[in-house]
């Protein structure tokens, strides 16, 4: 098969859709690999490096869309590359579909196979190709909330872990799957005073067991939300519903009860975000005050640590590009139900219910699509 990688273009974006090394299996596996030139170039991965992996180096991203079988990247594709899409072509990468309806649209009249990273599942039940930038995002809210909540930021003025004599802030994470775990983690090492809160009982235990005393939990129901939130100095959107929008945990009422200068990271902005005042922003210009609340709304944290999510990320996506491209994407989803329910989009209808039931499209049944 032909695979074609190209440089990411969205704003800040440094990781790549394959690194040398995922390069190398491909092609010992007698795959031909094309490279857009510098798409390595933000996790220091140069154009040699390719070309030793057994790659050809391509000027221009356009000779990948037009010509190769699939195209692996990172980030959801721009408006200027779901142009360069094709019937019949396979994309594999992250999607994000269910709040995106002009993407939506534009990969259905392209007549593309689209396959979101984020709705493969596991043998557990999990997301295993979400996950670890689900690790890595939520490692990153600490450190981005911390920052937001310096007074030079618009922020409080608190440092999280607090200093001998003076009380550390308030953190609370909504929500205890991967992400909300490792803010929770990150939050507690530098001293904070941290709270985690879920709807699962048995998420409530499982975090409970692991943090000890060094952080609390909580059911999320709505009044213990409004106590929360209003106590907060740093709060956490890290809820997630596979596949679709969402939920809107934080409503715009809910900012009047809170300290000015508070800070809200939302997470799950790329799901559209679990903060009703949440909208999307840029490492360029990551925050904005809205009632003297701080908000931060990165629809692509992990890019900025872009050699270690870029590696993270090929740990997991490779084996399932290598089925592919050994396969055919028809028959590595007969054999792997988990890489199939990645199936978003198959020539020109919508295949995953989520996306299908939220924009308003009919579903074309996985087994018709895989027919």
């Amino acid at each position: 098969m032909l695979i074609g990688c190209p440089r990411e273009i969205k704003n800040r974006e440094y990781r790549v859709g394959l690194t040398p090394e995922s390069t190398k299996e491909l092609t010992r596996n007698g795959h031909q690999v094309w490279i857009e030139t510098g798409a390595g170039a933000g996790i220091g991965a140069e154009d040699r490096e390719y070309i030793e992996a057994g790659a050809q180096i391509v000027d221009r991203p356009e000779a990948i869309f037009a010509e190769c079988e699939m195209v692996v990247k990172v980030k959801e594709p721009q408006p200027e590359e779901r142009a360069r899409l094709r019937e019949g072509q396979i994309l594999y990468t992250y999607l994000h579909l269910a709040p995106d309806a002009a993407q939506t649209a534009d990969l259905v009249k392209s007549g593309v196979t689209a396959i979101a990273y984020e709705t493969v599942t596991g043998a557990g039940g999990g997301l295993p190709l979400l996950k670890p930038m689900s690790q890595v995002a939520g490692r990153m809210s600490i450190q981005a909330g911390a920052t937001a909540l310096e007074k030079v930021h618009g922020g409080r003025g608190v440092l999280l872990g607090g200093v001998p004599g003076v009380m550390p802030a308030k953190v609370i994470v909504i929500g205890g799957g991967v992400v909300g775990f490792n803010a929770a983690q990150m939050a507690a090492g530098l001293g904070a005073d941290v709270t985690i809160m879920d709807r699962n009982p048995e998420v409530l235990e499982r975090v409970g067991t692991h943090f000890e005393s060094r952080a609390k939990t909580r059911f999320s129901n709505q009044a213990n939300l409004e106590e929360a939130v209003s106590e907060a100095d740093l709060v956490i959107g890290a809820v997630l519903i596979p596949g679709a929008s969402a939920p809107k945990v934080v409503t715009r009422a809910m900012l009047d009860m809170m300290k000015p200068g508070a800070v809200l990271v939302d997470v799950a902005i790329d799901q559209g975000g679990c903060f009703e005042t949440s909208r999307a922003t840029t490492h360029d210009d990551p925050t904005y005050v809205l009632e003297h609340i701080v908000h931060y709304c990165v629809a692509n944290m992990p890019g900025a640590v872009a050699r270690t999510s870029t590696y993270a990320l090929n740990n997991v996506t490779l084996p399932h590009a290598l089925r592919i491209a050994d396969l055919g994407w028809r028959e590595a989803m007969r054999r792997d139900a988990h890489l199939a329910a990645g199936l978003n989009v198959h020539a020109g209808h919508v295949t995953y219910p989520a996306v299908a039931s939220e924009l308003g499209y009919d579903l074309l049944p996985l087994e018709d699509a895989l027919a």
